[in-house]
């Protein structure tokens, strides 16, 4: 396609979200390289994020950006990928989140390095959507998320508990500490595997590097927070199956996971490719065909719009610590990450996706009642600042 044909089928289709190109709105698109009208229409969401890691356009808030494409639903009106259908049809056939392609996600993101981490995450390396609803700032939103979680699934000393991509181990030891229980945590990332082995030193908690559907033994609660992602359409009743065994008859299990609202069997091309490959974000519909005949849902609790807030926040700290990362990554990657953070963080603001905390039961008698509070002010006073450790 020619290039003046190209620009013109893009403005026209930025004029329908209000974004006009080269323009003083902070969403605008400042185009550096007339070459990508034609590229967006080739490849579509790959070639829109590769292109501005390339520095061929820029935008003073890709955040905004992002929230008015998918409001105006023009992701839906660019399909640049011909073989769209055989490849929808290939990976409802094929396993990529097999044990052995599972531990990619681990080798390309989760051991990036724990500096980058360390510099945009919470005091607690929390790597999961924080709850907002009583705090104004990060920390204070992790630790709320962490109390919401332990006060529904009712934690109570020596129940033990089985932390399902336990990450950082920030929960597992917040669970130790304030409710006096033992915890499994269980990663894919080495360097996830040893910053929570030593993170959690001292306390009665075992980390070990070890795939969902190898782990062993019954536990009193199971809990996942940000983990589903990755298990994709063709494990997850394997991996409701799992949690369903491990869990004892009276036990809790709490699923946070992102979802979307459709069901799907494809990520976004950019987002796969650079950031979580082989990951997938489950539908409603997917999560309760995997949990049919296994579980009770006792509860489901949808605070998504939390999600931008936190990679707002997260995208804050690692543009203000930037300076303390450069020597180990490069202006590229500066350029990638910020788009990631942003462009999830304008998808969560339209209401593209979603945040859910799930609670399963095998049916618990008299039933269920899920706070919604995390009691965030009595823990803080309980907490003092020297028992907060970052390695």
């Amino acid at each position: 396609m020619q290039g003046i044909e190209a620009k013109k089928i893009i403005e026209n289709l930025l004029h329908t979200a209000d974004i006009e190109i080269n323009s003083n709105q902070p969403w605008s698109i400042h185009v550096h390289n007339d070459e990508l009208y034609a590229r967006i229409l080739k490849d579509g969401s790959l070639g829109f994020g590769e292109a501005y890691m390339e520095k061929w356009w820029d935008c003073q808030r890709i955040d905004l950006l992002f929230e008015r494409l998918i409001r105006a639903g023009l992701q839906n009106k660019i399909k640049s990928d011909k073989w769209l259908l055989v490849k929808i049809a290939v990976y409802k056939i094929i396993n990529l989140q097999s044990k052995t392609k599972a531990l990619e996600v681990g080798r390309k993101h989760y051991d990036l390095g724990n500096d980058l981490f360390k510099n945009m995450l919470d005091n607690r390396m929390n790597y999961t959507c924080a709850y907002w609803r009583e705090a104004d700032n990060l920390d204070d939103a992790q630790l709320a998320k962490l109390e919401l979680v332990c006060q529904k699934l009712m934690l109570k000393p020596g129940m033990t508990v089985l932390d399902i991509g336990c990450g950082f181990g920030s929960f597992a030891k917040y669970a130790a500490q304030n409710y006096g229980v033992t915890v499994k945590g269980i990663t894919i990332s080495h360097q996830q595997c040893e910053y929570a082995k030593q993170n959690c030193a001292g306390l009665p908690i075992e980390i070990l590097f070890q795939d969902y559907r190898e782990v062993n033994g019954r536990f009193d609660r199971i809990v996942s927070l940000g983990m589903f992602e990755h298990v994709g359409a063709l494990n997850y009743k394997t991996y409701m199956e799992v949690v369903q065994r491990c869990l004892n008859d009276d036990g809790l299990f709490l699923l946070h996971t992102i979802g979307d609202n459709v069901t799907s069997h494809l990520v976004d091309k950019w987002i796969g490719t650079y950031i979580f490959p082989n990951g997938l974000l489950p539908s409603i519909a997917q999560i309760a065909r995997a949990a049919e005949g296994l579980f009770v849902m006792e509860d489901w609790h949808n605070f998504g719009a939390d999600y931008d807030r936190t990679l707002m926040a997260w995208y804050n700290n690692f543009n203000k610590n930037w300076d303390k990362l450069k020597s180990h990554y490069d202006e590229k990657f500066y350029r990638m990450w910020s788009y990631y953070l942003l462009s999830c963080a304008g998808s969560f603001r339209a209401r593209h996706i979603q945040l859910w905390q799930i609670v399963f039961s095998k049916g618990i008698i008299g039933g269920y009642q899920a706070p919604r509070y995390s009691s965030l002010m009595n823990k803080k006073a309980e907490t003092s600042a020297d028992e907060i450790t970052v390695i």
